[in-house]
């Protein structure tokens, strides 16, 4: 690290990098990208950490943090740089869940986007993937490597629910879901008006590395939702204020209110993810149930094996009409219950206000989901706490 900044181990083409990435632009802390490839992270950074995975932040005193939420709060609690977190009580509510449903409900998406039409973006893909082989080995190994590493993920497609006949399904999903957010960022630059938010943040996970690079879903995106594209674009500058809108004021809305536009987008959200997350609670609970002692700190794993997103057991639910087959998501309950957390906290009238949007929006039930134990996340994996 040079000159006191933070350093960013990452790479272009990471679906969380992309997160971690935009937040530390737009908070404006000085760092340093450096890409995973480098052998001071294989040798030094890994080992620490526990297992290959991207991003990391490395502090200036050498601390390392993994997970994008574990990123932001740390910066967060420093106290320095621009202020991402709405003042409203219901408004970090709404952050806190956009958050949560960008971060984990369309990874699967982002992940079919990809490997479904690996054959129309090879070339891309492999030019993207040979960056994370070490620059030293000559650019044509680097490329074959890298097809052996595409072929791995390629591979995830099935646990995550991406199935032949079930794509029509995801892709009209995808579809409904660009036609909200190209409504609202018609009106506003920000998903929370005027300024970023933990909501734009966990968005950018999906929408920028996958969905806005990769050429396939890029080609859809910018197509059939512009203002969306030119988002992911504003999501890396450090400017706030974007002279598109008549509203530069670069903040959030006055009390507490939330745009009309994002209620769509809520609503949007809450049908998609409601149905896998309900199932994915359940799973849960019946996991917890086969264990001989679950004490605290047990591994949240079907296996025993540390994974940055593990599963629990194989899960199946109706969803868009169709049975929705796939891994169970343990990191989707731990991150909704961010949002819960945040929700609990709410007394009197912003209690009152969340509950009737929540109500509007079709989301009671999903965030009044519950499991038997609560999950924490210690040493870089989920536990039962």
């Amino acid at each position: 690290m040079a000159n006191g900044r933070y350093t960013l181990w990452g790479l272009p083409h990471s679906l969380y990098a992309g997160k971690a990435r935009s937040y530390l632009i737009k908070k404006g802390v000085p760092f340093e990208e450096r890409m995973a490839s480098d052998p001071r992270f294989i040798g030094e950074v890994v080992p620490k950490v526990g297992h290959m995975v991207i991003p990391v932040l490395e502090t200036p005193d050498g601390e390392l943090i993994q997970d994008t939420s574990a990123i932001i709060d740390h910066i967060e609690a420093q106290g320095e740089g621009e202020e991402l977190h709405p003042a409203g009580d219901v408004q970090g509510v709404v952050a806190h869940f956009i958050d949560a449903f960008g971060s984990n409900y369309l990874l699967p998406l982002a992940m079919h986007y990809r490997w479904s039409f690996r054959a129309e973006q090879e070339e891309f893909l492999r030019t993207e993937f040979a960056r994370a082989v070490p620059t030293t080995l000559p650019y044509d190994q680097r490329l074959a490597m890298a097809g052996m590493v595409m072929d791995r993920f390629n591979g995830f497609l099935p646990n995550l629910g991406v199935r032949p006949e079930v794509i029509p399904a995801m892709e009209d999903s995808y579809r409904e879901l660009l036609a909200v957010l190209e409504q609202h960022f018609r009106a506003h630059p920000y998903l929370l008006g005027g300024r970023p938010s933990l909501a734009d943040f966990g968005l950018m996970a999906p929408l920028y590395a996958h969905l806005a690079r990769d050429p396939v879903p890029a080609f859809l995106m910018r197509t059939e939702a512009p203002n969306v594209a030119r988002w992911t674009e504003r999501m890396n500058s450090a400017v706030i204020p974007d002279g598109d809108y008549a509203d530069q004021s670069g903040t959030y809305p006055a009390d507490d209110a939330i745009p009309e536009t994002l209620e769509a987008v809520l609503r949007t959200a809450f049908a998609q993810w409601g149905p896998g997350l309900a199932e994915d609670a359940a799973q849960f609970d019946r996991w917890l149930a086969g264990l001989e002692d679950p004490a605290p700190g047990t591994l949240v794993s079907h296996d025993g094996a540390r994974q940055v997103h593990p599963h629990v057991g194989r899960i199946t639910f109706s969803w868009r009409g169709i049975e929705m087959k796939r891994a169970s998501h343990p990191h989707s309950l731990w991150h909704l219950a961010r949002a819960q957390a945040a929700a609990s906290a709410l007394q009197g009238d912003a209690a009152e206000r969340l509950s009737a949007l929540l109500e509007r929006t079709g989301g009671t039930a999903t965030m009044a989901l519950t499991t038997r134990r609560p999950i924490a996340r210690e040493a870089n994996v989920l536990v039962l706490a």
